[in-house]
Parts: C-alpha cells; sequence; structure tokens
C-alpha cells in the first residue's frame, strides 16, 4: 500500500510519497511547492482568501498525483502560519469545504514531539534535534528516562520580516542554559540541510559552521542564488535561520552539527504507518 501527507508550512507546503508493507515503510518521492503563507500572516495578521486558494488549487495538484499512484490514504496538517493567522478557524475550514478532506493544525509543541519518530531519535542523549522551520523552532531531546520538547516563536520567516520578539528570544536561551551541553546538532528543515549541500559538507565542527555561516552572510540574495543554486525563497531566509543555529550551538556547546532529511511529513506518514497495521484492539 502506498501513503502520502501533506506539510502546510509557513515557507513551503511539502509532500511525501511511501510505500508501505506491514513491516516496512519506504521513501518514494517528496514534492516541494514555495508558497511563502508566512508574508501574508506575519506582515497583515491573517491569510488571504486569494492564497488559500493557492493553497487549495496546490493540494489538489497534489491529490492528483496520488490519485495517479493509487494513495487513498493520506494526512494534511499545518504548522507555525496556521498557528498563528487571525483566522486560523475559519482558513482551515476554507480549506477542507474546498478539498474535502481533514486539515490538522497542530500546535508547535505536537511538532516538536513527531521528532520521535526519526529513527535515530533514541540513539543517546548527547545529541540534539532542532527543527528550524519558517515561523518557529521546535527542540527534541531523549533522556535515559523521558524525552524533553520545547518550541519558540523564532523562525527563518519571521525573523526576516522582522517579526520575532526579544521576549521570545530571551526565553529560548534561558532554556538552551538550563540544558546540560550536546556533543551534536541534528538539523531538520530545508536551510540546515540547502547550507551544507552549499559546504559540500555532510557534518561540520562548530568552528566551520561559524566560518561557513560568515562568508554566506556578506553576498547578497543574488549572489547566494548564483553561486549556490539557492531557490529564491531559500536565499532570501537563509542568513536568520543561521543565526538562530548559531544562538543555539552556543548555548549548548555542541561541537558538531548536521541535518536530516526528515520533516513534519515523514513523520506524519510514519504515524499514519503505525495506525494502519497496529493489532486491532478489543476496548471492554
Amino acid at each position: 500500500m502506498k501513503i502520502a501527507s501533506i506539510d502546510i508550512g509557513t515557507n513551503a507546503i511539502k509532500s511525501k510519497i511511501f510505500k508501505t508493507t506491514p513491516t516496512s515503510i519506504e521513501f518514494l518521492e517528496g514534492i516541494r511547492s514555495p508558497i511563502r503563507l508566512g508574508d501574508e500572516v506575519f506582515r497583515d495578521g491573517k491569510l488571504s482568501n486569494e492564497k488559500l486558494d493557492l493553497v487549495i488549487q496546490t493540494i489538489k495538484e497534489y491529490e492528483e498525483i496520488f490519485k495517479r499512484n493509487k494513495i487513498e490514504r493520506y494526512e494534511i496538517v499545518a504548522t507555525s502560519a496556521f498557528r498563528d493567522t487571525a483566522n486560523s478557524e475559519d482558513a482551515r475550514r476554507y480549506l477542507e469545504t474546498a478539498i474535502h478532506h481533514p486539515l490538522r493544525i497542530i500546535s508547535g509543541l505536537e511538532e516538536a514531539k513527531l521528532i520521535r519518530f526519526h529513527p535515530k531519535s533514541n540513539t543517546g542523549n548527547k545529541k540534539i534535534f532542532v527543527d528550524l522551520g519558517g515561523g518557529s523552532t521546535e527542540f527534541f531531546i531523549r533522556t535515559d528516562h523521558e524525552i524533553e520538547i520545547r518550541s519558540f516563536q523564532l523562525g527563518a520567516v519571521r525573523n526576516m520580516l522582522q517579526k520575532d520578539q526579544q521576549s521570545e528570544w530571551k526565553r529560548m536561551e534561558e532554556w538552551l542554559q538550563s540544558v546540560k551541553p550536546k556533543k551534536k546538532l541534528i538539523g531538520i528543515g530545508g536551510n540546515i540541510k540547502s547550507f551544507l549541500q552549499a559546504s559540500k559538507k555532510k557534518e561540520m565542527t562548530i568552528k566551520e559552521f561559524n566560518k561557513k555561516v560568515h562568508e554566506i552572510s556578506l553576498l547578497s540574495t543574488g549572489e547566494k542564488i548564483k553561486k549556490y543554486s539557492f531557490s529564491p525563497d531559500r536565499a532570501d531566509v537563509i542568513d536568520c535561520a543561521l543565526e538562530i543555529f548559531q544562538v543555539i550551538t552556543a548555548n549548548l556547546q555542541i561541537e558538531s552539527i548536521t541535518s536530516s532529511k526528515w520533516g513534519v511529513s515523514d513523520s506524519m506518514a510514519v504515524k499514519l504507518f503505525h495506525e494502519i497495521y497496529s493489532n486491532k484492539v478489543s476496548i471492554t
């Protein structure tokens, strides 16, 4: 059986398709549409019907791909932009009415908790997972006995538009300083993945990381596109994303940083996979 998921993010809409059996799940293909909902939400406070119509059109295009792949089971979730828009509930109903499929707006903490589905999320407490998106940043740490999750209203698009709050920076740094130092940061999201690809590295020491961040920061958006083949919607926000990563790595005394192709859409698909193939439970 093939399944899929759609993540309506702040900077882009993404979908992933997987092939499953009762004992395995295999990634097949991904789609990304650079529809920046954060522009309207952070500038105007709400999503317009014109922007929502663009989301609807995109989802319907994805659904056509699902039909061709004979996919009937898929999940649609929305994150920071939908959480923050003043017309969140109206926007959700507007989309659901048009696409005839449930849309779930997940909280920042739920987004952080989804990282538990990452295949390496239980490989020691010397690591920290950081999912840095367009509107928020989520953290996941697995200790010996439990998991610790946090979400902060700091993100690449939000910060680029200067809608970040100093109080939120302070809240994040205070929490980071309460966390024991970590050896490795595993970054989730397109910015850190694109940064490492541009550096031709899978993993970097923090010294290398900071040096490369400085080099990229000296380039204009056009120069970033030309030199590193960044997409326009990556080139204009990547400096803001890297600034957040620098604050995190400094506070946690991180030694090395790497990235993961994992994202919300992967976690949602794995969650759906477990739901489909779990044994039926009899409740008495």
